[in-house]
């Protein structure tokens, strides 16, 4: 089970630190991503950590504004958004899988989502 907190509504410029509890895995065996979906888009991954946190991957529209961090001890994800812009506007999910999927949509194990509203 994954399950996202700290969304909300944040102005232009603004930052937000999110995270996802993971329960009922093996947290730092499974691949990890911080997906995003805007009204009438598809899902797209913003940011990635591999297997035990050692890699990282970040869709071009979040370098240098997202970090993704997680702490295995507490089994909880850390996606960090800074300089939110309007186009950030959307539901964001955490999403978990055996195999390092990267930025990809094809996650198996997804939570219900947080909304963020950048306004």
């Amino acid at each position: 089970q994954l399950v996202e907190s700290g969304g909300g509504l944040v102005q232009p410029g603004g930052s937000l630190r999110v995270s996802c509890a993971g329960s009922g895995f093996t947290f730092n065996a499974y691949g990890l991503s911080w997906v995003r979906q805007a009204p009438g888009e598809e899902r797209e991954g913003v940011a990635a950590i591999d297997t035990g946190g050692g890699v990282t991957y970040y869709a071009d529209s979040a370098k240098g504004r997202f970090t993704i961090s997680q702490d295995n001890a507490e089994n909880t994800l850390y996606p960090q958004m800074n300089n939110l812009s309007p186009e950030g506007t959307a539901m964001y999910y955490c999403a978990a899988d055996r195999f390092n999927l990267q930025l990809s949509r094809f996650y198996t194990n997804w939570g219900r989502g947080t909304q963020v509203t950048v306004s």
